[in-house]
């Protein structure tokens, strides 16, 4: 439906143009990584806590579009007033601000992506599950560059200014979504709907090994965030040319998401476990450029290994669990990874300047293979005896 994925690229787009531009703008006026990286988990963090509520609540109401709606206006508030307060007040007035637009923020990857089981028909979930790994992707190529456009050509400021168009673009694509009925149990109590995600989370091997792997690859990435950027200067280039980095892993990895994600016949679980082991692997190298030309043809050449990755983790949320878990597993998952995410900038900020970029480059490659094989170790064990047999075959 071009609708649901207009909705869901806008969305993220804006997603993804905070994440770098928060870095800059609190980088810019205050000139510290410390503060940028709080700033940067402060938007990521609360998900941690809201995302199981948020995924236990979306399985039941029938006003999923008024919550991605409402998302997104939060999303365009606060970006104009940090757009006013930031290095201009107390300097835990940005967290504090960052924190609020993130309580909602799984929304953005799972409150969309579990919509899609109600979309389309199962025998077209594969095909769906590739165009919203493009959606991400889309997102990602275009957010972090023109963010960094943007903040090199105008001004930071400029870019926060189309953080809040997007979000009001998005809203308007929102509202052109259908009505979907709720699937879960309405009766059931909310933190007893909240458990059942997270038990089917923990007792589901497969699910749990992605969720592993895919949560310590967003930990560890989270740290390029603040890393990146600063690694900039010991290349002769400006912080927001760091945009351009994340830019070209989303170039590969769409590329290969396009392309492979209907022929591999590996189990998801293995896809997700083996993509982000290559990519961890090939982003160790990137401590070694010797120039900026040298790195962007680096990340290209990861991005093409970690793209099987987001079809993977899909296809395991979706061939694992039953239809009325989709919103909680999906919501869940996504604020473990949002969260992870945090606490990978919130280290960076501290760690970086410690040891600097070169060896935090280094730390980020060696943890992604760390990750993939957390996630091997976790798949013990057989499927939960509740998960309906036709969720567990293949495609």
């Amino acid at each position: 439906m071009p609708s649901y994925y207009l909705a869901a690229t806008l969305a993220r787009f804006a997603d993804e143009m905070v994440a770098f531009t928060l870095v800059l703008l609190v980088l810019d006026r205050t000139d510290s990584p410390t503060l940028a990286g709080l700033t940067g988990a402060a938007y990521a963090l609360p998900a941690i806590v809201t995302g199981p509520l948020l995924g236990a609540w979306l399985d039941r109401t029938p006003h999923r579009r008024s919550a991605l709606a409402v998302n997104q206006a939060t999303l365009a508030v606060v970006m104009l007033v940090l757009l006013l307060v930031v290095g201009r007040g107390s300097g835990w007035i940005a967290p504090v601000l960052a924190a609020v637009a993130g309580a909602t923020l799984p929304m953005v990857s799972g409150g969309f992506t579990s919509m899609l089981p109600s979309l389309f028909s199962r025998h077209r979930l594969a095909r769906a599950n590739a165009f919203e790994s493009v959606s991400f992707s889309a997102a990602a190529i275009a957010g972090p560059a023109t963010a960094a456009t943007i903040a090199a050509t105008v001004s930071v400021d400029a870019a926060v200014v189309v953080i809040v168009a997007a979000a009001a673009l998005s809203i308007s694509a929102i509202s052109r979504l259908p009505q979907l009925p709720p699937v879960g149990a309405s009766g059931e109590p909310i933190l007893a709907a909240v458990i059942g995600g997270l038990r089917h989370l923990a007792r589901t091997p497969p699910l749990r090994a992605s969720t592993v792997t895919t949560t310590l690859l967003m930990g560890f990435t989270g740290m390029l965030l603040i890393a990146l950027p600063l690694h900039m200067q010991s290349l002769g280039e400006p912080r927001s040319a760091a945009g351009y980095l994340w830019t070209a892993v989303e170039v590969g990895s769409v590329t290969t998401a396009l392309l492979l994600s209907r022929v591999i016949k590996l189990r998801p679980e293995y896809v997700v476990m083996l993509s982000v082991a290559a990519y961890g692997l090939l982003l160790s190298t990137w401590s070694l450029a010797p120039t900026f030309a040298v790195l962007l043809s680096l990340a290209v050449v990861a991005g093409l290994s970690e793209g099987p990755t987001l079809p993977a983790m899909f296809a395991a949320r979706q061939q694992y669990s039953p239809p009325e878990l989709q919103g909680r597993v999906s919501t869940t998952a996504a604020s473990l990874r949002v969260g992870a995410s945090a606490l990978g900038q919130a280290a960076a900020g501290l760690l970086v300047p410690l040891t600097g970029t070169h060896l935090a480059l280094l730390i980020t490659g060696l943890g992604l293979v760390l990750a993939a094989a957390l996630g091997g170790l976790s798949n013990v064990g057989r499927p939960h005896a509740a998960l309906p047999p036709a969720v567990r075959q293949q495609p």
